[in-house]
């Protein structure tokens, strides 16, 4: 194993795991603002609302993540319409098309996942809002996302970090993300062990940091969950003999 290539391999790997950073947290970001209105019509919505996200939903689960970036990015240049509008200087753009594809495909399981969370909300909690005078909307904004959003955590972590091993896809259409450099440096050094050894060792890292971000936010909403401490342990109160 040549350890001094893996070192000198880092500098490109951290440049191609900044794109990688930065494809995986708009992803994430535009994934989550289209889900969030899908999720919420996905479960509360009637039959005829309920079909098209449902087809939405199916189409972008039930196909790979490559299929639907090969089509973005080789499908879309097919329309004279889309090669004729405003849109095509930023279609022909790798990074743009991976984006779109991902951020698509990151809606599709968001929105899932938060429909799953809404019908999990305890029936309970959303009797005792109404019998408290709320109004349906305020149910939805005050009782039923805060639970849902804190209830989805553990699933949406699953799917950030699928997310981020999806992204190495984006190599496929000639991005220079993490995978992309890597494939790169092989191809210069033929030494694909090491390169490939550190590209992962790096996966991980950021892996860990979602992993831990994620850990820490399911800590911060389920204080209310925690049992209190016990009256021993209250500094500066005095217990009183029988």
């Amino acid at each position: 194993m040549d350890i001094s290539l893996m070192i000198e391999s880092i500098p490109r790997l951290l440049e191609g795991a900044v794109v990688t950073l930065q494809l995986l947290l708009l992803t994430e970001i535009i994934g989550f603002v289209f889900a969030l209105p899908l999720g919420i019509l996905y479960a509360n919505g009637s039959r005829g609302v309920r079909a098209p996200i449902y087809c939405f939903v199916y189409f972008f689960r039930g196909t790979p993540l490559l299929v639907q970036i090969f089509i973005v990015y080789y499908g879309l240049a097919q329309f004279e319409f889309v090669r004729e509008s405003f849109l095509w200087p930023y279609l022909r753009k790798p990074f743009i098309c991976a984006l779109l594809a991902c951020a698509l495909h990151s809606a599709a399981y968001t929105a899932n996942i938060l429909r799953g969370a809404i019908q999990a909300v305890p029936a309970g909690e959303i009797e005792a809002a109404r019998a408290c005078g709320m109004s349906a909307f305020q149910v939805q904004r005050l009782i039923v996302l805060p639970i849902a959003l804190r209830l989805m955590l553990p699933a949406y972590s699953n799917q950030a970090i699928g997310m981020l091993k999806g992204t190495s896809l984006a190599s496929t259409i000639t991005l220079m993300e993490l995978t992309g450099v890597a494939n790169t440096i092989v191809a210069d050094t033929f030494s694909p062990y090491e390169i490939f050894i550190m590209a992962a060792l790096i996966y991980l890292s950021i892996t860990l940091v979602i992993t831990r971000c994620f850990k820490f936010a399911e800590y911060s909403l389920s204080k209310h969950q925690r049992p209190l401490k016990s009256s021993a342990a209250i500094p500066g109160q005095v217990r009183h003999a029988d």
